[in-house]
């Protein structure tokens, strides 16, 4: 299996921005839909965004549509969270997996996430 390692998690205030990364083990990563998860205290894991193996596609929860992109660099098996305008809400871990599919589904292993505060 793939493995993941998230990075780029911090402390920001509402309304400010933050990359996240997620390094890829392994060229296959780039086969793969890929997909970005979050889990914040208290509540169950959820999906945020997905992008399809070439780029070509991309799909994203409700909750932060209009905010943030998803996008890869196969060249370096690299996934990557642009997160603009963001909201207390979004506080949680976030993690990224594959083989994933549009719609959230994943069946890849889970990396250690990286942690994104948004307080003021």
């Amino acid at each position: 299996q793939v493995q993941f390692v998230e990075s780029g998690g911090g402390l920001v205030q509402p309304g400010g921005s933050l990359r996240l990364s997620c390094a890829a083990s392994g060229s296959i990563f780039s086969i793969y839909t890929s997909g970005w998860y979050r889990q914040a205290p208290g509540k169950e894991r959820e999906w945020v965004a997905s992008i399809t193996n070439g780029g070509g596609r991309t799909n994203y929860a409700d909750p932060v549509k209009g905010r943030f992109t998803v996008s890869r660099d196969n060249a370096k098996n690299t996934m990557y969270l642009q997160m603009n305008s963001l909201k207390p809400e979004d506080t949680a871990d976030y993690y990224c997996n594959a083989p994933s599919t549009l719609g959230g589904r994943a069946s890849g292993s889970w990396g250690q996430g990286t942690q994104v505060t948004v307080s003021s």
